[in-house]
């Protein structure tokens, strides 16, 4: 009796992986160049978060600075300083690694 064959499909996280029996073991190069493109992959990650935390922090210190009198005066002052220095840099972190490979 022949059923149908197994087909490999793309890995899905919080799934286990199934490992093609046919590919034959990894060699020192190959698991160099694939560990190399997991840590790329979670660098990009780590740094895209940082992006948005960066974001989210200039959104809401825009959202003291903009307070009114609720905020002393002093603070509002710094936090819209902190919020256009946190905008500034996080459009740099986006530039820089949009031009990353």
């Amino acid at each position: 009796m022949t059923g149908k064959p197994f087909k490999i499909v793309s890995p899905v996280p919080g799934v286990a992986e199934l490992y093609d029996l046919g590919r034959g073991p990894e060699t020192t190069g190959q698991r160099v160049q694939r560990l190399q493109a997991e840590a790329r992959l979670l660098a990009r990650e780590e740094i895209e978060r940082l992006d948005r935390d960066l974001r989210r922090l200039a959104d809401q210190a825009r959202a003291v600075a903009e307070g009114g009198d609720a905020y002393p005066a002093g603070i509002r002052e710094l936090a819209g300083r902190i919020s256009v220095d946190t905008a500034q840099r996080a459009e740099i972190l986006r530039a820089l690694l949009d031009r990353a490979p």
